[in-house]
């Protein structure tokens, strides 16, 4: 089945196409992402890991000794450093879940869930409409090269950061955000390099609320 309206599915697909960059990945319209987005994804998914870890109440004891006479030191697991470790241990997987939405230019573009042009393009593949985009359909979902390389971008963050990253497991999460403390104060010099950790995708309903409301008129108290 072909679409009479080719010209819909044409404008759909010249988003996946790609001007002339500086560069081979450029040239296929690759962007990569930066540091501040990598670092803002970073200290996400390891706060959501760390909310996960956190809701134990469980009282481990560390520490041994050859005839176990001395007594173990018993400390609450959510305050402990194993679990910082096992929090830190996988979490750049979590990035693969990231889809790209081409849609947006900001760091909003790396987020979770079906970017709306894809849902469009296996909405006219469901229908029957044949839709090229020079790669097999069965990839369409397989996480984007700037997803990956991100993932990358992650585990070198994690291994430059490793201290900064449990300095303030261990004394500041209780006063500041990891985003913050590792993100804007230690990875990110400069003010400009900043931008993308203010940047947040609004409530669909706030948008529409915005839309829908009448010009002029004004919100009751």
């Amino acid at each position: 089945m072909l679409l009479k309206g080719f010209p819909v599915i044409l404008g759909l697909v010249v988003l996946f196409q790609f001007t002339r960059g500086d560069s081979p990945e450029e040239e296929q319209g690759v962007r990569y992402a930066n540091r501040c987005e990598a670092c803002k994804i970073l200290a996400t998914e390891l706060e959501a890991r760390l909310g996960e870890t956190g809701k134990s109440h469980d009282v481990i004891e560390i520490g041994y000794s050859v005839d176990d006479v001395k007594p173990k030191k018993r400390t609450e697991y959510r305050r402990s450093e194993l679990r910082l470790l096992e929090s830190l241990e996988n979490v750049c997987e979590r990035v693969l879940e990231y889809n790209l939405h081409k849609e947006r230019s900001d760091s909003t573009r790396f987020a979770k869930g079906m970017s709306q042009t894809f849902q469009t393009l296996h909405g006219l593949v469901d229908k029957g409409v044949k839709v090229d985009l020079g790669i097999p359909y069965e990839l369409w979902d397989k996480p984007p090269v700037e997803v990956t390389q991100m993932k990358t971008q992650c585990e070198n963050l994690l291994e430059e950061y490793e201290e900064t990253i449990s300095d303030w497991y261990f004394k500041h999460q209780e006063e500041k955000s990891l985003k913050k403390h590792l993100c804007e104060d230690h990875v990110l010099k400069k003010k400009a390099e900043r931008e993308c950790l203010k940047e947040q995708l609004a409530p669909p309903e706030a948008k529409k609320a915005k839309k829908e409301k009448p010009k002029g008129e004004k919100e009751e108290l």
